[in-house]
């Protein structure tokens, strides 16, 4: 495992998060908007983590925990920590709350914590197949997804979608989806920008956790990576995380004399055989390579799930299978 300056605070994400106000704000009285922006406070970093991991919108994940846990204020959310409002169904084996909803004395699952409950969550969308469609949705259309969760049966409110990018719209959540760290930071060196931990950001988010020399240290698919900065090097990165640049460059699928270019994701543990997400569909100018590192899945079980030959490139709008 690579070094860290903090390595027992290095899963602490930071965000920085401009909220603002709006005409049509879901707040119906000062109290409660204050209640929904701790709210915020307490679970964006967990939602953006589950958004790394399994391609749920940040934005999405918290405004159907604001709507569905009453800014976590319901007593399902107090009492049984369900922020989502899930209930038991057949499959579920842990622990139980009964509430009235619907009907009288329903099954909603308990959790022991409210990082389990958005764990669940993620889980419950993205086994089920009903949910499937909103995974071809880019991670930034959050009306897309609301209007899908509603369409695929998560709530009965007619009103649902209309709630949720209320609350997106209003608090700003949207500034937390970003799907492709990659090209964002290669936008970023190429237009000039400075890699320190300072200046490597929009003015609508920054995500990082600190390593060695005040290198920014990030997560997709639950694993670490860097970007490779200007005037990086191989030795130079190995030797700050410890580690040799072998294994950075079997981390990374690459071979000895493989070049690695400014903006580049380059992991610091060894990918997975399952990607980020269910799947993918190629856009322009990817690569194998490129979407193998996007989604942090080892470039050889890419090529097995799509039946695909090494070296053969995919085909723009083709569906990949990451898992």
């Amino acid at each position: 495992m690579p070094k860290l300056r903090h390595p027992q605070a290095f899963f602490s994400i930071v965000f920085c998060l401009s909220l603002f106000s709006s005409t049509e704000s879901v707040c119906q009285n000062s109290a409660y908007e204050t209640q929904v922006r701790q709210y915020i406070e307490s679970f964006r970093g967990i939602a953006v983590r589950e958004m790394m991991v399994y391609r749920i919108p940040a934005s999405i994940t918290l405004a159907q925990g604001i709507f569905e846990s009453n800014a976590g204020k319901s007593r399902l959310a107090t009492e049984a920590n369900n922020h989502f409002g899930i209930k038991c169904h057949k499959e579920w084996t842990g622990k139980t709350f009964i509430q009235d909803d619907e009907t009288k004395n329903e099954c909603f699952r308990m959790y022991d914590n409210p990082e389990e409950s958005f764990r669940d969550h993620s889980c419950f969308l993205t086994q089920r197949d009903r949910y499937k469609s909103l995974f071809k949705l880019d991670i930034t259309d959050y009306k897309g997804w609301a209007k899908g969760l509603k369409e695929a049966g998560y709530a009965t409110n007619p009103q649902y979608p209309e709630k949720l990018i209320n609350a997106i719209e209003t608090f700003g959540l949207n500034q937390l989806d970003v799907a492709d760290f990659s090209q964002f930071f290669c936008d970023s060196i190429k237009s000039g920008a400075d890699s320190s931990r300072e200046t490597l950001h929009t003015n609508k988010y920054e995500v990082f956790a600190e390593g060695p020399g005040g290198r920014q240290v990030y997560i997709s698919n639950g694993l670490q990576f860097i970007i490779f900065r200007k005037n990086d090097n191989l030795r130079k990165v190995a030797s700050a995380f410890g580690v040799s640049e072998r294994k950075i460059l079997k981390w990374n699928d690459l071979k000895r004399g493989n070049s690695l270019a400014a903006g580049q994701m380059v992991y610091l543990e060894n990918k997975k055989q399952k990607g980020a997400a269910s799947s993918h569909i190629v856009k322009s100018k990817e690569t194998m390579y490129t979407i193998s590192q996007l989604y942090g899945i080892q470039l050889k079980y890419l090529y097995k799930r799509n039946s695909l030959k090494p070296g053969q490139l995919p085909k723009v709008g083709q569906k990949l299978l990451l898992r």
